[in-house]
């Protein structure tokens, strides 16, 4: 692991917290975001609102992701929550059209399509390993996680682009459990939808949407407002309206808190090198599968199966462990302020628990 360089700047710019192990639920900020917040807190209370602060942090944290990301500024939005920047997609698929999605992939990237069944859009969910071979002529979306939220399996997204151009379907795909781990490459995709507050450790409330240059005419600018002007602060009233041309046409009236934490851990994250990142977290995730007899994943999201009543997941959390639990299991989440003792501590609680009807004194955890 590195001992020198952004990553390791990276990591002493967030307060460890020993066991926590749920970046996949809501990451922990760093310390310049959560002075920011406060600040922000304290200068409202005190009368002294700062617009221009407000709007430095929306450019600061679109200009990171942007890099984040690998696209231009110009190509991102910026909104609150994920579903409703993929609402965008889900409102301009024509009447009758037919959308492809993983089964059991998360709400946010479903649920916006299945709301227009009305219109006779029609949503079939597939496995994610037949996501390619399930698009098809005909298909108007292929929307999809990069890295599933339940279990954090991959996309094989080249696969996946590649048939959607083929059968000349949009590509949508949610990187809120991507972006700020795994390396992602936006611009390959005609839209990319993720949230800030889990990999990228900024406060709930931020979302960024990437368009390809080809796809913003085929979107209708929904949530337009004065923040989605050309010229924003000449855009406070109407009747007459002029959008931004590029993906700010797009954009939702920021919460000015959030966006004053959400800049400083954006650019954190934008400062060092996904592959890094990457290296590093799943390193800790393999090595815990080692630990409980489990072949390497390639993700930073480990799942175990658990009981109906939790009972993995009450083991880890009485061992200091903060999981989730989901989907029928206990997911674990090793993200940049992990270390080799939180392997340790998730590998001995697991271990530990034992099945009583199983004599060979298995973990609970460990795939049969």
């Amino acid at each position: 692991m590195a001992t020198t360089g952004p990553l390791t700047a990276l990591q002493a710019a967030i307060d460890r917290v020993p066991g926590y192990l749920d970046a996949a639920t809501s990451g922990l900020p760093p310390r310049a975001t959560a002075d920011a917040m406060r600040a922000g807190i304290d200068a409202w209370q005190a009368g002294r609102i700062d617009m221009a602060a407000y709007d430095e942090a929306v450019v600061r944290a679109r200009t990171a992701y942007a890099r984040l990301v690998g696209v231009d500024p110009s190509a991102v939005a910026v909104g609150s929550q994920a579903s409703s920047l993929v609402g965008l997609v889900a409102a301009a698929v024509p009447d009758g059209a037919e959308v492809v999605v993983v089964d059991g992939d998360f709400a946010s990237v479903v649920f916006p399509f299945l709301a227009h069944a009305d219109r006779g859009v029609t949503v079939r969910h597939v496995p994610l390993d037949a996501l390619a071979a399930e698009v098809r002529p005909g298909t108007a979306v292929v929307a999809f996680s990069l890295v599933q939220s339940r279990d954090g399996r991959v996309a094989d997204a080249d696969a996946v682009v590649a048939a959607a151009r083929a059968a000349g379907a949009l590509t949508v795909c949610d990187v809120t459990q991507a972006a700020g781990w795994l390396p992602v490459g936006a611009g390959r995709f005609d839209v990319t939808v993720g949230a800030a507050y889990k990999w990228l450790a900024g406060p709930r409330g931020a979302a960024f949407l990437t368009v390809a240059p080809g796809t913003l005419d085929r979107l209708r600018p929904l949530h337009a407002g004065w923040y989605a002007g050309a010229d924003v602060w000449r855009s406070v009233y109407g009747p007459h309206m002029t959008l931004a041309s590029d993906a700010r046409r797009f954009d939702v009236s920021p919460a000015w808190l959030v966006w004053l934490g959400t800049a400083p851990a954006v650019e954190a994250f934008a400062a060092v090198d996904p592959e890094a990142v990457r290296a590093h977290d799943v390193a800790l995730a393999d090595a815990f599968r080692a630990g409980v007899d489990l072949p390497p994943g390639g993700s930073a999201i480990v799942s175990l199966p658990d009981d109906d009543v939790g009972s993995l997941r009450a083991v880890l959390t009485a061992a200091g462990c903060r999981v989730a639990g989901r989907g029928g299991g206990v997911r674990l989440a090793f993200h940049v302020w992990n270390d080799d003792e939180d392997v340790d501590r998730a590998v001995r609680a697991v271990r530990g628990a034992t099945r009583l009807d199983d004599p060979t004194g298995r973990p609970t955890g460990r795939d049969r």
